[in-house]
């Protein structure tokens, strides 16, 4: 771990790839509402891969893509000094790309499985804040996510079942 806080910057994410995954690619660099923008970034992601990609593919994809921001997001928040720092979204991308896979091909449920995803990750309800307390490493950073993805897609099932 660092001694400082080192403050984010496009030179610093240019350093090592590590830092360019877990800043979402720049996303994570925006001053207001960095989960947010990474969690946006996810949409053009899935847009594009989702119909070149059958189920299996897709979702092997989500587990490399995880792994990926384990390493990432470990190696980024020991050079940043903080284990959790808000520049990392990369968390949130994949997160929301499971959210994506689960979530009917239509933009109004996108929507909403956009907004679900944010109240979840931004809450933190039981047993997601105790993760994201407890477990300060690159997959810590990345669980609580999964966890919050997991609520929204609970969320977003309870719904169709109610509508159909």
């Amino acid at each position: 771990m660092a001694d400082t806080v080192v403050r984010p910057s496009w030179r610093f994410m240019l350093r090592h790839p590590a830092h360019v995954i877990a800043f979402g690619f720049g996303a994570g660099l925006v001053p207001v509402a960095p989960g947010t923008a990474g969690t946006l970034i996810a949409f053009p992601i899935y847009w594009y891969g989702s119909p070149w990609l059958g189920a299996a593919q897709f979702l092997s994809l989500l587990a490399a893509l995880f792994l990926a921001g384990v390493w990432a997001c470990a190696r980024t928040g020991r050079a940043l000094g903080t284990p959790d720092h808000p520049a990392l979204v990369w968390d949130e991308t994949v997160a929301f790309l499971a959210v994506l896979f689960f979530t009917p091909p239509d933009l109004l449920w996108q929507a909403g499985a956009f907004l679900l995803f944010r109240f979840f990750d931004i809450l933190k309800p039981p047993p997601i804040r105790h993760f994201d307390r407890t477990l300060k490493n690159g997959f810590g950073v990345m669980f609580d996510d999964m966890l919050a993805a997991f609520y929204a897609v609970l969320v977003l099932a309870l719904v169709k079942m109610l509508i159909d």
